[in-house]
């Protein structure tokens, strides 16, 4: 029986890891400095999307200046965010969890930044924004 969109968000829980993040665009010839900064960041979290014309990093932002230096023609964003993970194991085939935590989320007027794991997704939302963001998915979740 594949796994419905109601079934996972029963079963979630919505934690944050009180960690601060950083979003970091490269150039996508840097892609080998910046997955030599992913293995040596040593945190719970951090991520990083190759496509054909950049390199994106969520790094914690207390490490950011620790590999600026490494990181040729490196943007940084302003904005620091905070990591929300919807810890539930999801099946592959599960399909709707997202839209509703979009939705949700837009709702309230609270943009966010989606980050699928293998079986969880992450949701990084602005650092004023997170208490709130975790108040509404808790919200939706006690809706059913």
């Amino acid at each position: 029986m594949t796994q419905t969109a109601s079934q996972a968000l029963a079963a979630a829980t919505f934690k944050s890891d009180g960690v601060t993040y950083r979003l970091l665009r490269l150039p996508s010839n840097a892609i080998t400095a910046a997955a030599g900064v992913v293995a040596e960041i040593g945190e719970p979290f951090c991520a990083m999307v190759v496509d054909s014309r950049e390199v994106s990093l969520i790094l914690p932002a207390a490490a950011v200046e620790n590999f600026r230096a490494r990181l040729p023609d490196v943007d940084v964003a302003d904005e620091i965010c905070k990591l929300i993970t919807i810890n539930v194991v999801m099946e592959p085939e599960l399909t709707g969890l997202v839209a509703a935590v979009s939705a949700a989320l837009a709702d309230a007027g609270i943009p966010l930044l989606p980050f699928a794991s293998f079986s969880r997704d992450h949701l990084l939302v602005m650092a004023e924004h997170a208490d709130e963001a975790l108040a509404v998915l808790r919200g939706l979740q006690r809706q059913g």
